[in-house]
């Protein structure tokens, strides 16, 4: 792949006055900006404390009445592809969850959305969160065995010709399993993953999400190709991407008012206590937190909430989202370019600051930072 490859994402909440009325519009927009693809997430709540999502702290409650009504993914792509003949995007899951979600049904969604879109879906997979698995009565206690486990088990069902597949597993032991689905004109959806051990050994591409430096992703883009050619894989091949959430506005001084939001800030509770440590404060989840991954912030109280937003130092904040007017978010942007990253999929967030208005009029400034993007 040559040049600089862009990306849009949505959240794909519930919302007025048709559930899909904000991903059909960033669809829309995704199309008229020329992107290379469309993503969406893989979640049965939000990573949010339901508790702040009040008109007070964020106007699109008027838009979106429920932070945790999120829909499914596969299903939500497979209306796309349908309904919008516009625009051959590459369609995206920005990733669905390996815990959860058995292999052999994962591997069936895919499969399926590839053929109907002749070619265009992506699997983007990971261990996904606790948020999404302990509540629901799905075992946390080894999420990253799990999830190699679920890669295995789905490279087995695609490599088998539809013939009768028996593996063992711990998790997810096959017994005369069949998989008799075809690819499409012999190619399986590519398979994007965030965690840089088994990118290297199962991932067509390198895709985090998660708050870190440029120059950690450089280094564990090195972890990603030396694990690659442990495995006989052309290290190259392995294509360097990265998803990056966005806040953006007209001014600079629109762009901190919206950073100073308290649920853009409780963005923070994402991160690690490595990335508190890094701005001179502890998570106020407790030291040594892991961030995303363990987060359950949905019982949480509005003044938890807010003793916690008051915790997150700005600089968390900002390390975690891409922000500015539309130069300097394409200056931060060029920093994760100068550090190996080739493609990157981008998601507006501006929408989730205090005003409404504002949050509505970062469409533009955000389209602009798209097309910028490509020009890396």
């Amino acid at each position: 792949m040559t040049g600089f490859r862009v990306g849009m994402g949505d959240g794909i909440l519930a919302a007025r006055p048709a559930a899909e009325t904000f991903t059909r519009a960033d669809y829309l927009g995704a199309v008229a900006n020329r992107v290379d693809s469309f993503w969406v997430p893989d979640h049965l709540n939000q990573l949010f404390p339901r508790s702040l999502w009040k008109q007070k702290y964020c106007g699109a409650t008027k838009l979106i009445p429920r932070i945790d009504a999120v829909m499914e993914p596969w299903t939500m792509l497979g209306h796309i592809a349908a309904r919008n003949r516009a625009g051959r995007l590459r369609l995206g899951v920005a990733v669905t969850d390996s815990g959860r979600r058995n292999p052999a049904v994962t591997a069936q969604a895919a499969a399926t959305l590839h053929l109907l879109t002749r070619g265009r879906a992506i699997l983007g997979i990971g261990p996904g969160e606790r948020e999404g698995n302990e509540p629901y009565g799905v075992d946390w206690s080894k999420p990253v065995a799990r999830f190699e486990e679920a890669m295995a088990t789905i490279r087995a069902l695609w490599d088998s010709g539809g013939e009768l597949v028996n593996r063992d597993s711990s998790y997810f032991p096959l017994r005369n399993a069949i998989f008799d689905l075809p690819p499409y004109r012999g190619k399986w959806p590519e398979i994007w993953i965030g965690a840089h051990g088994a990118a290297g050994r199962y991932a067509d591409a390198y895709f985090p999400s998660f708050p870190h430096l440029p120059v950690e992703y450089a280094q564990r883009l090195d972890v990603v190709r030396s694990a690659a050619s442990d495995f006989g894989r052309d290290p190259m091949a392995i294509l360097p991407a990265m998803q990056m959430f966005v806040v953006t506005g007209r001014t600079r001084d629109d762009v901190d008012e919206a950073l100073d939001s308290e649920l853009l800030r409780v963005f923070g509770l994402n991160a690690s206590d490595d990335v508190f440590a890094r701005h001179g404060a502890q998570h106020p989840l407790g030291a040594g937190f892991s961030g995303a991954q363990d987060l359950l912030p949905h019982d949480m109280d509005e003044q938890t909430a807010l003793s916690h937003v008051a915790e997150i130092p700005s600089g968390v904040v900002r390390e975690f989202l891409l922000n500015g007017t539309p130069d300097e978010v394409i200056e931060q942007a060029a920093q994760w370019r100068d550090c190996g990253v080739r493609y990157m999929v981008v998601i507006n967030v501006s929408y989730m600051q205090r005003s409404l208005r504002k949050g509505l009029m970062s469409v533009q400034p955000f389209s602009k930072i798209v097309r910028g993007l490509k020009k890396l």
